[in-house]
C-alpha cells in the first residue's frame, strides 16, 4: 500500500515528538511503526541497565575525588521499582559508612553531591561527569568546601537529603537519571535542596531537568545550579520559594544574555 504523506511532514524538523508521520491506508507506516518500537526498547533497557559503579568511581578518583559508594534500602532492581519509599532510604550498611566519615568531619561541609541511577543509569554515564566538571568549576571559584563524591545504586531523589544531612552539608545536589520518554532515554536530572534532612518534600527541593546534549545544555544547566545555590546560601531556604532567575546562556554556551531572548 502507498505511503500517503503528511502535509505537517516540515514541522517535525523542529521538533523529535511523533508528528506528521503520514499514513498507510488506516495504520502507521512501517518505518514509523519500527521506529516507535525501537524507542520503545530504548526506553525499556534505560530502566534496567545497572550503573558500572565501579568505572564512575574509578574515573571520579582520578580527578582527585574521594568516593563513598552507597545502596538504598531497595536490594535489587525489580524491588526499587516496585517500592519506591525504599529507594529513598539509605540501607544500614551506607548508613553506618556516612556516620563514620561524619565523625571524622564534625565541622561538616558546605556541599554534598550525590550521583544516583534513577531510572535511567545510561543518563548517568553519558553526563554525570561532564556536568560535574562545569560545576566543580563554580565550586572552586566561590570557595565552597565539597564532601567525598556519593554513589548510590537504586536511588530515588529524596536519599540525597539523607546523604547531605549525615555528612552535616549545607547543601546537597543529586545528580539522578530520569524516567526515560520514547525520545530521550538518557535525561539527567539534577536536585538541589539547601539544609537536606529527611522528611524534605519536593517542595523543598529545586530541579533542572532534560540535561543531555539534545536538551539542556552542561553549561546552562551549571549556570542555573550556581545561581541556585548562591541565592539560596543568602536566603537559606530551596525549593518552591526560591525561583531560578538565572540569567539565560547564549546559545553557544559562552556567555549570559541579558533580558529575554525571545524579545532581543
Amino acid at each position: 500500500m502507498n505511503h500517503i504523506p503528511n502535509p505537517w511532514r516540515q514541522l517535525r524538523q523542529l521538533t523529535p515528538a511523533r508528528i506528521a508521520l503520514g499514513r498507510a491506508g488506516a495504520s502507521l507506516p512501517t518505518d514509523a511503526q519500527l521506529d516507535f518500537q525501537f524507542a520503545h526498547a530504548q526506553a525499556r533497557d534505560a530502566v534496567h541497565l545497572a550503573l558500572d559503579t565501579h568505572d564512575l568511581a574509578l574515573q571520579l578518583e582520578q580527578r582527585g575525588h574521594r568516593v563513598m559508594q552507597l545502596h538504598s534500602a531497595a536490594p535489587d532492581r525489580n524491588t526499587y521499582l516496585q517500592r519506591p519509599d525504599l529507594g529513598r532510604r539509605l540501607d544500614e550498611a551506607s548508613a553506618e559508612l556516612l556516620d563514620n566519615h561524619a565523625q571524622q568531619h564534625e565541622a561538616g561541609y558546605d556541599l554534598a553531591i550525590v550521583i544516583a541511577d534513577g531510572l535511567s543509569a545510561l543518563a548517568v554515564q553519558r553526563h554525570a561527569l561532564p556536568l560535574l566538571q562545569r560545576i566543580e568549576e563554580q565550586i572552586a571559584k566561590d570557595g565552597w568546601s565539597l564532601a567525598p563524591i556519593s554513589l548510590v545504586q537504586q536511588s530515588r531523589v529524596a536519599l540525597g537529603d539523607e546523604v547531605g544531612e549525615r555528612l552535616k552539608a549545607k547543601m546537597v545536589v543529586m545528580l539522578l537519571g530520569e524516567r526515560p520518554g520514547l525520545s530521550s532515554p538518557d535525561s539527567l536530572g539534577l536536585y538541589y535542596t539547601y539544609d537536606p534532612k529527611v522528611g524534605r518534600t519536593d517542595a523543598d527541593r529545586n530541579c533542572i531537568s532534560n540535561i543531555r546534549l539534545e536538551g539542556l545544555s552542561y553549561n546552562l544547566a551549571a549556570h542555573r545550579l550556581i545561581h541556585l545555590m548562591r541565592e539560596a546560601c543568602r536566603r537559606q531556604l530551596s525549593g518552591v520559594n526560591l525561583k531560578d532567575e538565572a540569567e539565560m546562556l547564549s546559545l553557544d554556551g559562552d556567555s549570559p544574555n541579558v533580558g529575554n531572548f525571545l524579545l532581543g
